[in-house]
């Protein structure tokens, strides 16, 4: 095992041994919501990109993979500076980075409000402020990198439209980070969660997402995902 890995791997270990006993469940739960009343307008463009952090960047990655319409989702950071962009020292929690997906999508197969919807509904869980699920540090929290002003109106409209319906038991806690770049993460973190489905980090916290995803949005589920590195 990578030793860039040690941290999850260290999870990974306490939550086997928790589910042993019956005890371990993922702490991030899909919730139905509706879908944003601000959206993007048709458009031309062949192809469109989401920057997105909601935790760790396995399970994010393994949810779009199998959404329509998605070209491609890269693991990756956001938020702090090239040259601290890299797993042992975002992994500190004190770079200013957030464990991020980049989404390029066709925008006539699915709109950016979409992604958002499944980003807020299933992907994670917008209400946990720095942290997801048992992982914990500035490094896991939700933020939306918007990539031009139209994306950052409809997250801002979104958000308080969702605190505005009271779909979840408190605020939504998502940030919005505007003018950061996106560094791709090391190789061995792409297509994770399809590399390693018995991983039992991600048994417990991610392959939960994955369901959810083709349960509460059938529409655009896709059974073979869309890969970094396609085999």
């Amino acid at each position: 095992m990578a030793p860039s890995i040690v941290s999850h791997a260290r999870i990974a270990f306490t939550l086997t041994v928790l589910a042993l006993v019956g005890c371990a469940q993922a702490a991030e739960e899909a919730v139905v919501i509706p879908a944003p009343a601000f959206d993007e307008p048709p458009t031309d463009a062949a192809t469109a990109v989401a920057v997105l952090a909601g935790g760790c960047f396995w399970g994010v990655q393994g949810v779009y993979q199998h959404v329509n319409g998605v070209l491609k989702a890269v693991s990756g950071y956001a938020g702090g500076p090239q040259e601290y962009a890299n797993y042992d020292a975002v992994g500190r929690g004190n770079t200013g980075h957030a464990e991020t997906v980049q989404i390029t999508y066709d925008p006539s197969r699915i709109s950016y409000g979409k992604l958002l919807q499944i980003y807020f509904s299933v992907a994670h869980d917008p209400t946990q402020l720095n942290r997801q699920g048992p992982d914990h540090g500035p490094q896991y929290r939700s933020t939306i990198f918007p990539v031009n002003a139209q994306q950052r109106e409809i997250a801002e409209k979104y958000i308080v439209q969702l605190d505005g319906a009271k779909v979840y038991h408190t605020s939504i806690v998502t940030t919005l980070e505007d003018g950061k770049a996106f560094y791709p993460a090391e190789a061995y973190h792409q297509d994770f969660l399809v590399r390693n489905p018995t991983y039992p980090y991600i048994v417990i916290n991610d392959i939960p997402k994955v369901d959810n995803l083709g349960r509460i949005f059938p529409d655009v589920y896709r059974d073979n995902p869309v890969l970094v590195y396609p085999r």
